[in-house]
């Protein structure tokens, strides 16, 4: 193993055991080269008054080379700000931002000791480094039973863990923190468990209220006396568009000092929240008192960065610092949250009318961009394919009777029609099938 690497361990290790021994063998046999391409090159841009002659991008006229036919549509950014290599931690004054919005939306992290937001690209991107240091073969991965799929993906298939579901909703369809704990307690014998808790919930838009989210922590503080070790990773892509009484803050203010057991992360960005899918612009975070273990924690995060897409898009965070400093920030952002709001409340008007009760129900959601029908005698993806087919109409079938809606992406206006054309395809197939 690398000397920086076992460096790295014993540092975490001495802050804190239990962190090191959720680490993943890849993430114990991770760092950041100190020694290498970059940090000569950060020497010599400190030092070479005269000729640099060591990073791999071309200059001319004493700014980065481009193409004039690139920069007349970039012309409001400087060329320093959009063509050379972006740190792989990312811009820090993107990092800066981040971390101040942070606090500003999460009164809860007050007073909590946490890293600086390390720039990835995007979310999954983030889940993949959480995956690649603290999962290894026969992992416990514990998420709900309604759950976005690429989870398997990035944890059970690239990685060897183990899928570990439990019922999102109790009987009373509030969120089962009941069921997160049994899932949590079931791995004592193993002693480590990795959990992802996504609010608002991909498919259902469902984000648990504050009695609801205080349950979730006490299941997760429970493993943790009981001696599991637990990696928390709050994914909260869809941050911000709560649109009633819900949690609205992320569990990650209350996780980041819960218990010497629990190592508390976020994955969250601007993908979402600001608007800017293809940016591809996204953060992780870890929570610690410990600045030392955070500091070896962010090497090792570097590490696994400069070993698979070496740093993120210099534009696309220069795109998104440009916004957050933007004194319209604020405002635009509420209009858009306004109009999402309204196309929520106008699903959920039409859904409550009774015009569509006698062939589907749906789970309770009150956030996010998407909701999910619960068909009655009918299998969703015979609806969904008879949308396609017959209307049009593109929906997810999920399982056997769950078809998720993205209202995120229809108009108001237009909402109606939508679910009127689903009623019809679900009358199609119902009467197909006698």
């Amino acid at each position: 193993m690398n000397p920086l690497a076992q460096q790295l361990n014993a540092t975490i290790e001495r802050e804190n055991a239990n962190v090191h021994a959720m680490l993943s063998a890849l993430g114990k046999a991770m760092y950041f080269p100190k020694v290498g391409i970059l940090s000569q090159s950060a020497e010599a841009k400190t030092k070479a008054n005269k000729f640099n002659a060591t990073i791999g991008i071309a200059t001319e006229g004493g700014q980065p080379m481009h193409l004039k036919a690139i920069q007349d549509t970039l012309s409001a950014y400087k060329p320093a700000d959009l063509y050379p290599y972006a740190p792989p931690e990312g811009k820090p004054q993107l990092r800066a931002a981040w971390r101040e919005k942070m606090v500003k939306e999460n009164p809860a992290l007050a007073g909590k000791s946490f890293g600086n937001p390390i720039v990835t690209n995007a979310l999954t991107h983030g889940l993949s480094i959480v995956a690649d240091l603290f999962a290894d073969a026969g992992d416990a991965v514990i998420i709900p039973n309604k759950n976005w799929e690429n989870y398997e993906l990035t944890f059970g298939v690239r990685r060897g863990a183990v899928m570990v579901e439990y019922p999102l909703y109790n009987d009373r369809m509030r969120f089962n923190s009941a069921g997160l704990r049994d899932a949590l307690l079931a791995q004592k014998s193993k002693g480590k468990a990795i959990v992802v808790l996504n609010f608002p919930n991909n498919p259902t838009g469902y984000t648990p209220g504050p009695q609801e989210g205080d349950e979730i922590v006490a299941a997760v503080k429970d493993a943790a006396e009981a001696g599991v070790n637990v990696v928390v990773v709050t994914d909260d892509a869809y941050f911000g568009l709560f649109f009633e009484n819900s949690m609205h803050q992320s569990l990650f203010g209350k996780l980041a000092d819960l218990h010497p057991r629990v190592l508390a992360v976020k994955v969250d960005g601007a993908t979402k929240e600001e608007y800017v899918w293809g940016f591809r612009v996204g953060f992780i975070t870890y929570a610690s008192s410990s600045a030392a273990l955070l500091g070896a924690l962010e090497q090792k995060t570097l590490g696994i960065i400069r070993a698979t897409i070496s740093s993120g898009s210099h534009p696309s965070q220069t795109f998104v610092l440009h916004a957050l400093q933007s004194p319209d920030f604020e405002a635009q952002k509420e209009e858009k949250f306004r109009i999402m709001k309204g196309r929520a409340n106008r699903v959920k008007e039409l859904l409550d009318s009774g015009r569509y009760g006698d062939v589907w129900g749906y789970y309770p959601f009150n956030s996010g961009y998407f909701m999910c029908l619960k068909l009655k005698g009918a299998e969703a993806e015979t609806v969904r394919q008879r949308l396609l087919d017959e209307y049009g109409v593109g929906t997810i079938a999920l399982g056997g009777s769950d078809l998720r809606v993205a209202f995120s992406c229809i108009e108001e206006p237009n909402l109606e029609e939508l679910f009127d054309t689903i009623y019809k395809a679900v009358q199609d197939v119902t009467v197909a099938s006698k």
